[in-house]
């Protein structure tokens, strides 16, 4: 399990600014290299988004542009962000900070709060369900488990979109929330909550946020003391970001433009936290002169997957499926997808623990398979068949790694070991650092060959083995590393909870794994009524779903199963279907309606600026820069072709009109083939014949994707189409 992009542990330091570009492909130089004005990255799934966003940071400080103190970089998770940090410290980027929105504003909180509000920064709890609890036996509300739950939830939705108790219901039907109890009840367990927050002198996590902007609102000498140390801001998966969050943000930055942000809006699954999209779509509108990148190229999963992962997304809708990036695969051919119903979901979690063992056998690590489910509540089916099955597994987003007994007992033996050096008699035939922690491990349970079995046993001996892999790599990465060096690496990983890989097939949910990656990936339970789960019921929830299983097939790099149930337990009745999203991909399931409208291709948008005092900016005709040819498909490398968007001998503009004549004929080419419309001709070739416009058949054949036999099926409708003549008058004529 390593996070996108797959890359070594430990790579060595450039030696320079210009060698941190080495590498990075035409979009993640442009990136890189944007070190001025609004930046906006647009980032499909594996495109080497993080890697981009770092060299940019690197790059900056490496040629003296940016000062570390003063750049600070947010995302959403404390592993994103210490992987960032990671990442940074390898490009020879110290100094950077690269934290949570809620860490930033907690620092900043406990620096200025004595300046602002006298006294110290109240308590701050790490769990707010027992306060909730609690607020609801004042107000005799009696919630059961699954009701508290939901219950805080809603209160933590409410915090993150500025909504105060009053306006709860009105604000929970516009945006049309089920509440877990009436609308009033919540209000009023809202308002208890609060009241109780004030008495017992806490505050919670989105307190932390809403303190943080109340302060910077309130006392412009600490917003300008703020702003004089951050003057550049990198935000990641910027279409996860709530109103409040975008708040902190406009804060931070005050009228400044020194901002990049990193999305994808096809990724946004997390809107019942109060994520929405909507920032990232709008950068442009509220930054005019804004520098857009667009990645497309996927360095993580093969052609077949990709090509699922697009199928999704063409039959989507609403606003964020009218800017979705087509992936284009950097990678070799693979399997394609697997496909199997199953007649109950004991017999599909067998079926995919039988699977994995065969996969184990063939020398795949039990680290780069994974499980992904939809609900929490699916797990318990899996672990059984993986334990029956003899094979080991972790389950994603349990205990955290450092909090293990075995890790915490560890680190303290290598601690003391670091201490006493060569006074340690463990380390006495030692010769380098992976020897000496094997040495100093072994004494914690670590042995050569793994347990037998599985069981605590085994889970305890696969934390050590991860200590020891870290250790080798850590020692890889830079020769004259010592134990010391690498006992501050795992305290600085602890804080940040970025675990090491544990060998053992990982067991998520489908949001817990974003951001993560595997080479074999089993999507189960894909049924109506999981996927899309039964309570999504409005188009936008719908749409989530879709994005969410998205999601899902995005994490595999080579291997991908999919599989349902046609009923929950064995002899019950098979009313279960596959998932809708599946329709008109997997073989046998007939054609799904795809969307017309263009997708978004790979390349970069200048900003532009307006030419007139006093007049409204007018943009400049937008240049874009594809990963490859739209006419002859030769991958483009010069600067010049790149913004023709073509080589020097192909034709130019596309027919924008014709284009969509195209769309609409392929979509009723496919209702009568009964198939997907990509099987007819895909977008990439329907854009080639938009740009040509082909006027007989030998210049068709040559546009790649058409060939002899769609040419001969195809060819005289396209051509007519070209021509500017409807079919009707063809078929008249005939």
């Amino acid at each position: 399990m390593t996070a996108a992009t797959h890359s070594p542990l430990f790579p060595r330091v450039p030696d320079s600014a210009d060698a941190v570009l080495e590498g990075l492909d035409p979009e993640q130089r442009e990136v890189a290299t944007a070190l001025h004005g609004p930046v906006c990255v647009l980032a499909g799934a594996g495109t080497g988004k993080t890697r981009a966003i770092t060299h940019r940071i690197a790059y900056g400080v490496r040629a003296g542009i940016l000062q570390p103190s003063s750049v600070l970089a947010v995302t959403f998770t404390n592993r994103a962000a210490g992987e960032m940090r990671g990442r940074l410290r390898q490009l020879g980027a110290q100094g950077v900070q690269a934290r949570t929105f809620h860490s930033a504003a907690l620092r900043q909180l406990q620096y200025f709060w004595p300046k602002a509000i006298g006294g110290s920064l109240p308590r701050l709890v790490d769990r707010k369900i027992q306060l909730v609890a609690d607020a609801a036996a004042a107000c005799r509300i009696r919630l059961d488990r699954g009701e508290l739950r939901d219950a805080t939830a809603e209160i933590e939705w409410c915090k993150v979109t500025q909504t105060v108790p009053a306006d709860y219901a009105a604000a929970a039907a516009e945006a049309g929330r089920e509440a877990p109890r009436d609308p009033a009840e919540i209000a009023q367990l809202y308002a208890a909550y609060e009241n109780l927050k004030r008495d017992r002198a806490v505050i919670d996590f989105e307190d932390v946020l809403l303190l943080t902007v109340a302060v910077l609102q309130d006392r412009r000498d600490i917003a300008e003391q703020v702003r004089a140390q951050y003057q550049h801001f990198v935000v990641d998966e910027y279409q996860d970001v709530s109103p409040l969050q975008q708040r902190l943000l406009d804060l931070w930055l005050g009228e400044r433009d020194s901002l990049c942000v990193v999305g994808d809006a096809s990724q946004t699954i997390y809107s019942f936290t109060g994520a929405t999209p909507d920032h990232l779509l709008d950068f442009r509108t509220r930054h005019p002169g804004a520098t857009v990148v667009k990645l497309v190229r996927d360095y993580r999963s093969t052609p077949q997957v990709v090509h699922l992962a697009n199928g999704l997304l063409s039959q989507a809708r609403g606003r964020a499926a009218d800017h979705r990036l087509e992936l284009i695969s950097q990678r070799g051919p693979g399997p394609d997808p697997a496909y199997t119903e199953y007649t109950d979901e004991p017999a599909e979690a067998e079926g995919a623990a039988r699977r994995i063992r065969e996969l184990l056998a063939a020398g795949v690590p039990a680290a780069e398979i994974a499980i992904l489910v939809r609900t929490n509540a699916q797990s318990e089916t899996y672990e059984q068949a993986l334990a029956d099955a003899g094979i080991p597994y972790q389950l994603r987003g349990a205990e955290r790694f450092f909090d293990r007994p075995e890790v915490r007992k560890a680190v303290v033996a290598l601690r003391g070991a670091a201490r006493f050096g060569a006074n340690d008699t463990l380390l006495e035939d030692t010769v380098d650092l992976p020897s000496q922690v094997r040495a100093v491990l072994s004494g914690e349970g670590w042995t050569p060959q793994p347990p037998a079995g599985s069981g605590a046993v085994r889970e305890r001996w696969e934390s050590l083995a991860a200590l020891v892999n870290l250790a080798q790599d850590f020692a890889a990465a830079g020769p004259g590393v010592t134990l010391a060096d690498l006992v501050a690496e795992l305290d600085e990983r602890a804080n940040a909870q970025h675990a090491p890989t544990v060998q053992g097939v990982t067991l998520a949910s489908l949001h817990s794994a974003k951001g993560l990656e595997w080479d074999a990936v089993f999507l189960v339970g894909v049924a109506e009524g999981m996927m899309p789960i039964t309570y999504a019921r409005t188009n936008e929830q719908i749409e989530e779903e879709r994005r969410l299983l998205y999601v899902g097939v995005t994490r595999a790099r080579e291997r991908l199963h999919v599989s349902w149930a046609v009923s929950r337990a064995p002899g019950g009745r098979p009313n279960r279907r596959p998932s809708r999203f599946l329709d008109g991909l997997r073989p046998g399931s007939g054609t799904a309606a795809g969307r017309t409208g263009s997708l978004a291709s790979g390349g970069i948008e200048r900003g532009f600026s307006g030419a007139v005092v006093g007049t409204p900016d007018v943009p400049r005709r937008i240049q874009r820069t594809p990963a490859r040819c739209r006419v002859c498909g030769r991958t483009l490398t010069d600067a010049g072709e790149m913004k023709l968007m073509r080589c020097d001998g192909c034709p130019s503009d596309m027919d924008e009109g014709l284009y969509e004549r195209l769309r609409e004929w392929r979509e009723a080419q496919a209702r009568n083939n009964g198939q997907p419309a990509f099987c007819v001709f895909t977008d990439r070739t329907l854009m080639a014949i938009a740009e040509s416009v082909p006027e007989e058949a030998g210049e068709l054949a040559r546009i790649p994707g058409v060939g002899v036999r769609k040419l001969n099926r195809y060819g005289a409708e396209v051509l007519a189409l070209c021509a500017g003549r409807s079919l009707a008058e063809e078929e008249v004529g005939d």
